[in-house]
């Protein structure tokens, strides 16, 4: 599938962007890529195979800077992130789980040395949000940016229309 997306109004938004000092610009810029990327996030929450909904829950939108560059991120965080790569990518095998020495498993109300765990399949959940969300979020980070301007720097951003065109 090679599906794109034209997005209307960003080259206008750019202009006004471009007359603010580079600090003002990147902080709008980190605005407005969080606010996209929070279009994704509750698509990659239930997106997300889980029973205790421990790693839906720990997910996390963040920004950051590298010089000129600013980006977005979602990453999973909390109790249990070291599995959402797993879940994402590879899966993982049936195998044992043991207790440490002099220590038991407590699982389901029942204590345990060492249990067979099935393993379980891959099944992505944050490309599938993307891939769903992508244009959707564009368009998010391009309506913060407008009413940012408006609001905080008294840019009179009427004019810019932003808007999506899916092309195939």
């Amino acid at each position: 599938m090679n599906d794109t997306t034209h997005v209307k109004g960003l080259a206008d938004l750019q202009k006004f962007l471009d007359e603010l000092p580079a600090k003002m610009e990147a902080n709008v810029m980190r605005g407005g890529l969080r606010a996209g990327m929070n279009v994704i996030k509750p698509v990659a929450k239930a997106g997300v195979h889980s029973i205790s909904g421990e790693v839906s829950n720990g997910l996390r939108v963040g920004t950051r800077r590298k010089g000129k560059i600013v980006m977005a991120y979602l990453k999973a965080g909390g109790k249990h992130a070291f599995i959402a790569h797993m879940l994402e990518f590879t899966g993982a095998v049936a195998h044992v789980i043991r207790a440490q020495k002099g220590k038991a498993l407590a699982i389901g109300g029942g204590l345990y040395q060492s249990i067979a765990h099935p393993g379980f399949k891959a099944k992505p959940f944050m490309r599938p949000a993307l891939d769903s969300q992508a244009s959707a979020a564009v368009v998010a980070t391009g309506e913060y940016i407008k009413k940012r301007l408006v609001t905080k720097h008294g840019l009179d951003t009427s004019a810019v229309e932003i808007s999506a065109e899916n092309e195939s």
